[in-house]
């Protein structure tokens, strides 16, 4: 019978009770850097709260009281992959806020988009023939074995270099290589409005930073996903090589077909998908202003 037991520690910053399950150590969570990003910001958010008499919770403000790991998940022998976690949070009143918190970090996404070489730019065939590339595998968690979507990856939070990755997982997905600097970032461009460093974004009640990016469930879940574009002229027999192509990494469970489908038709083609339609609606505002 295991004798294995909880253990609670206090945050050494923010001294909040964190209460751990067998196997999980404090130095583990405490550089698990969606952990300390999402407590960061929360943290953030709940100080204004004091700071603004204008904030809708300053004369009733809510308290982060403890947080309790209730599971998490391994990639490889001992590097924090997943985390699933309850937190405190309620007033003085008893008020309390839904703190169930499912933590994996944000990822990345590649709208690439395909233009036959033989057409002319700016035409009317440009715009008929642009072509989209979605990829088609099992998602276990979507109850589905062809799931369409557009190409993704989760960032190394070691690094946290979103345009290597978004590269490295056309490279993986797509078996095409994209350089950093051939990638655009949509979701900064929605922001880019000539202030410094322009990577975050404030929120609607209180201007707390928050990443620059596609939020998919963020009643449930921390991952936030910023939308790259990249396109490209190819000849025409090169279109029909890379429909049905079999990609991505064997070794790490993925089984990958490439579909293709028009740009103007991306929209219901990938209608299930989130950052799928996160990218078009990007796509096609930035191109009314006149920003791609």
């Amino acid at each position: 019978m295991s004798t294995a037991s909880t253990t609670t520690f206090q945050h050494p910053e923010y001294h909040t009770p964190i209460t751990l399950p067998p196997g999980l150590s404090q130095e583990q969570l405490l550089t698990f850097q969606p952990f300390t990003s999402w407590l960061s910001t929360l943290q953030t958010s709940l100080t204004l709260q004091h700071h603004q008499p204008s904030h809708p919770f300053h004369t009733s403000p809510y308290t982060l009281h403890s947080i309790t790991v209730q599971s998490y998940d391994l990639f490889g022998s001992s590097r924090l992959g997943f985390v699933k976690l309850t937190s405190h949070i309620s007033t003085a009143q008893g008020e309390t806020l839904p703190g169930a918190v499912f933590l994996r970090g944000p990822s990345v996404a590649v709208l690439v988009l395909l233009v036959p070489d033989d057409v002319a730019p700016g035409s009317a065939q440009e715009e008929d023939e642009r072509m989209a590339v979605l990829t088609v595998q099992p998602r276990i968690a979507a109850g589905s074995l062809g799931f369409a979507e557009l190409p993704a990856g989760m960032v190394d939070g070691e690094t946290g270099n979103f345009a290597g990755q978004a590269a490295r997982e056309m490279q993986e997905e797509l078996g095409v290589e994209i350089k950093e600097e051939e990638l655009v970032c949509l979701s900064e461009l929605v922001g880019d409005d000539g202030s410094p460093g322009g990577s975050k974004d404030g929120e609607g009640d209180g201007n707390v930073p928050l990443p620059r990016g596609v939020y998919p469930s963020p009643g449930a879940c921390d991952e936030y996903i910023p939308i790259y574009l990249h396109e490209r002229r190819v000849p025409r027999a090169q279109l029909a090589e890379w429909e049905g192509r079999l990609t991505g990494l064997r070794d790490h469970g993925e089984r990958i077909t490439l579909k293709l489908v028009k740009m103007k038709d991306l929209w219901r083609e990938g209608a299930r998908d989130a950052k799928c339609l996160a990218a078009v609606a990007l796509w096609e505002g930035l191109r009314r202003e006149g920003k791609i």
